[in-house]
Parts: C-alpha cells; sequence; structure tokens
C-alpha cells in the first residue's frame, strides 16, 4: 500500500470531521472516479460482507463502537502534517 503524503494525511483529517452522509458521498465519488478500476469479484465480495455485517448488527452479535472514539482512534494514527 501507498505511504500517505502529508497533504493526503490532512485531506483524511478534513474527511473525517464531515458526517456520515458527507464522508458517505465523498467516498462514493472517489471510487466512481477510478476510472472504472473497480473489480466486479472485489465489489460482489464487499457486497456480501456488507450483507453479513448487517446480519451481525441486527442480531446483536457484532460488538459496536461509538464513532466519537474511532474517529479520536483514527485520527491519533495520523502523523503531524504540521
Amino acid at each position: 500500500m501507498t505511504q500517505m503524503t502529508a497533504e493526503v494525511c490532512k485531506l483524511l483529517e478534513q474527511a473525517l470531521s464531515l458526517s456520515v452522509e458527507e464522508q458517505e458521498a465523498l467516498a462514493e465519488s472517489l471510487i466512481s472516479n477510478l476510472g472504472g478500476k473497480v473489480d466486479q469479484g472485489v465489489q460482489q465480495a464487499w457486497e456480501a460482507e456488507i450483507g453479513k455485517r448487517l446480519l451481525d448488527l441486527d442480531s446483536g452479535k457484532a460488538r459496536t463502537t461509538p464513532w466519537s472514539e474511532v474517529r479520536q482512534r483514527n485520527l491519533a494514527k495520523l502523523p503531524d502534517a504540521h
């Protein structure tokens, strides 16, 4: 995996501060701009995984973490871009 530059880290930090809906729209836009590089098998695997995770959530099998905790943990992993 390619290492993120300071600029990309800053963009990621800004993206993580967006609402969930805004992050979803941003992710969809980035994926659609990959120029068709999304492998169909990968897409189907993701859809199957999403279905499994939804079932786990609905059944109570999945352990969830509050967004504020996940966000704080992810931001702490970013290198200082200052």
